[in-house]
């Protein structure tokens, strides 16, 4: 397995940042695979997989880049850069086009496990990366970067209660698979068998992006480490469960929106990133569902978690079996 080394002083001045150019990395990665983990990636791609593939057909070399780079086990260092704290998607891609045509070469041989084809002998790779990032920024990730951004924001304020409530330990425990704190100062970052790197002084940040099952591991030198990974499922997929309109018609459709989204715990400021409402509606929308019985809450910590109630989970039930008899029947 792999593992990093982390003194108490790193780990203390380790922070959560949020990083439109990992959103954008993460995406592309998402379009290499093509598998979606919910509805609403399979919509993403739907959507945009089609031109990416047209795009790469015209472009060989860039196609076998990517492929290249984004090896099984691990992505050639130099198309995925530590996120930096407050940093644009230009000035992200703006390191990557900087890299040494030499030192790109040689990272792809770390992630093809051996030597690069003859294709890729070539100083325009950092470029050619920079260029179709840049397209998968614009095209794919930017159109829906104030909803995402608001839902990786929400990530960051659970993640941040989660350290306050348990301490360091238990939320890295549960930032992704692979990623456990094995004790003495030891984080364990995926289940690969590479030498562990000693942090001590570095400093450490923690990316969250909305894409599933992807997630990676990033580094400058001897510096700067980041740990990128996947945002709370529940938080992800948000257009994955759809307000009823005989839903809406009775509870009106921002109220409904809330309540089906409360299938597991949220809390408010989570509930703001996956309904897109303002914290005022939600919070009205919320005393109206209490006070009916249908969403009850409970405290985690310094946290206050929202969820449905007995009552709320068969009013949804019903109206759900309702809706499924009517289109059977047509």
């Amino acid at each position: 397995m792999g593992w990093w080394q982390i003194n108490a002083d790193t780990l203390a001045g380790s922070r959560f940042v949020i990083s439109p150019f990992a959103e954008a990395f993460g995406s592309l990665r998402l379009l290499h695979t093509a598998e979606a983990a919910h509805p609403g990636e399979r919509r993403w791609l739907e959507a945009h997989l089609p031109d990416y593939r047209r795009r790469l057909a015209r472009d060989p070399v860039t196609a076998l880049l990517v492929r290249a780079g984004i090896g099984r086990e691990w992505t050639a260092d130099f198309l995925s850069p530590a996120p930096r704290d407050g940093e644009t998607f230009e000035q992200g891609v703006a390191r990557i086009r900087a890299a040494c045509p030499g030192a790109a070469r040689a990272d792809l041989t770390v992630s093809l496990r051996g030597p690069v084809p003859a294709r890729l002998e070539r100083d325009d790779l950092p470029e050619r990366a920079a260029e179709l990032l840049t397209y998968v920024w614009t095209t794919a990730v930017r159109p829906y970067w104030p909803h995402r951004r608001r839902i990786l924001e929400a990530d960051v304020v659970a993640r941040t209660a989660h350290v306050s409530r348990g301490g360091w330990a238990t939320a890295l425990d549960a930032l992704r698979p692979g990623t456990r704190w094995l004790g003495e100062n030891r984080l364990q970052v995926n289940a690969h068998e590479y030498p562990p790197r000693e942090l001590s002084g570095a400093e450490l940040v923690f990316v969250p992006i909305t894409t599933q099952r992807i997630g990676w591991v990033s580094w400058e030198g001897t510096d700067r480490y980041a740990l990128i990974y996947p945002c709370a499922g529940a938080l992800a997929d948000t257009d994955s469960t759809p307000v009823p309109a005989s839903l809406g018609a009775l509870l009106g459709t921002a109220r409904a929106g809330v309540l089906v989204r409360l299938g597991s715990p949220l809390s408010t400021s989570q509930l703001v990133a996956v309904t897109g409402q303002g914290l005022g509606s939600v919070g009205r929308h919320l005393r109206v569902l209490l006070d009916a019985g249908l969403v009850e809450r409970r405290r985690a910590g310094r946290s206050v978690l929202y969820s449905r109630s007995a009552a709320g989970q068969v009013l949804v039930d019903a109206v759900e079996a309702k809706n499924r008899a009517d289109t059977h029947r047509s």
